[in-house]
């Protein structure tokens, strides 16, 4: 069983004791991509992830400078979004960064008062709050910048009940490939600068009024070549965590120096995404095309039922069935869980998906994170970047 972090009890009247309540989010709204050709984006969502069509955006709805597309699956909403133009500020984001996430929209109650809370507290404006209407009622959207270009918007759409946003049609297709099993962002993970973990971490405390509930240091996360530090915030009910990682020094370059170097700056590392039956959401994922990282060597699951303990009579899996789709284990105090990462989903070796499904745990994997960087090093090993 892994100890993610001692000093740090399990149960969320401990782990959230110290989070404000001036910021009370729902959930994650959207997660807006700024990319090269969202059409193209849009259907490999939908043939390789089992998204659905959802609403559009562009010039027939009399939007000028972008287009955008809106797939969805379960409680998780993608916009993909490209410009019109050369001069576009999305076009630049993608000249710089590659297809990456620009936007994470999140839930609130009221996008006025939080806008008010957190710039109040130093954040910097993205978007002033603003109304956006249709026939289908308003939304109140207003935005502020996190780590590098990133942003978080606060979406209020409790006057609204039409597809997506404002000004967005309903998307009807006749190609829609069955979903996989996706059924909610669990958490998303942002990588920082050199030093720039503590800074960000203390920005979420007081900005945002999320704690600072897991943390691992380069001691916990390293190979014999590369190690980083991440530490995990999370908001008052628990339903947003945001790790944060940084590089730390190690024999050759890291997994974060390589995004970083590639990304061109501070940003969305991965997303990973629940499912409640992760061996039938990677098999279906495996035919559609998805690529995944290599498989922990047999050494690795000889030594679960060690490592799980009495987690391990719980289990339903079959290890074998495990251990043939390279699908990880590892336990904490509360229960298991079960993970997987795909390869890099951009032609730049950036943004990549994690599969999670959650018996219990509450933790982040941390007895998989050396067989995990391992296998991440091979494939930077392969690209020539380690």
């Amino acid at each position: 069983m892994s100890k993610e972090v001692k000093s740090v009890e399990y149960g969320l009247e401990k782990i959230f004791e110290g989070a404000q309540d001036f910021l009370p989010l729902l959930g994650t709204d959207y997660v807006e991509f700024y990319v090269g050709n969202a059409k193209q984006a849009a259907h490999f969502y939908k043939t390789a992830f089992g998204f659905q069509s959802c609403a559009y955006a562009g010039l027939e709805t009399g939007m000028k400078d972008r287009v955008s597309y809106v797939v969805k699956q379960d409680k998780i909403r993608l916009v993909l979004t490209t410009a019109l133009n050369s001069d576009s500020p999305i076009g630049e984001h993608v000249k710089k960064h590659g297809d990456g996430v620009k936007v994470v929209a999140l839930w609130v109650e009221d996008a006025r008062k939080a806008f008010e809370e957190t710039t109040k507290r130093g954040a910097k404006v993205f978007m002033e709050p603003t109304v956006e209407s249709d026939e289908n009622g308003e939304v109140v959207r207003a935005g502020i910048y996190t780590y590098g270009e990133t942003v978080h918007m606060f979406v209020e759409r409790k006057k609204y009940d039409g597809p997506f946003l404002p000004n967005f049609v309903k998307w009807e297709s006749d190609y829609n490939p069955t979903p996989v099993g996706l059924k909610y962002i669990d958490h998303m993970v942002g990588n920082v600068g050199w030093g720039e973990m503590n800074t960000w971490v203390k920005w979420y405390e007081d900005v945002m009024g999320f704690v600072n509930f897991l943390s691992f240091d380069d001691k916990q996360i390293h190979t014999e070549y590369s190690a980083l530090m991440s530490k995990v915030m999370s908001n008052g009910n628990g339903r947003i965590k945001f790790p944060i990682n940084e590089p730390a020094e190690g024999k050759k370059r890291s997994q974060i120096e390589e995004y970083l170097d590639f990304y061109e700056g501070p940003g969305v590392q991965h997303i990973a995404v629940a499912t409640d039956n992760i061996i039938e959401t990677v098999k279906q994922l495996r035919a559609r095309g998805v690529e995944f990282l290599s498989a922990p060597p047999r050494s690795y699951y000889d030594a679960i039922p060690e490592r799980l303990g009495e987690h391990m009579s719980m289990m339903k899996e079959d290890l074998g069935e495990l251990e043939k789709l390279a699908i990880m284990i590892d336990a904490d105090e509360e229960g298991y869980l079960l993970q997987i990462f795909t390869k890099p989903v951009e032609d730049r070796p950036t943004l990549f998906y994690e599969i999670i499904q959650r018996m219990g745990a509450r933790g982040f994997g941390a007895g998989n994170f050396k067989a995990l960087f391992e296998s991440i090093e091979r494939e930077q090993e392969k690209r020539g970047t380690l």
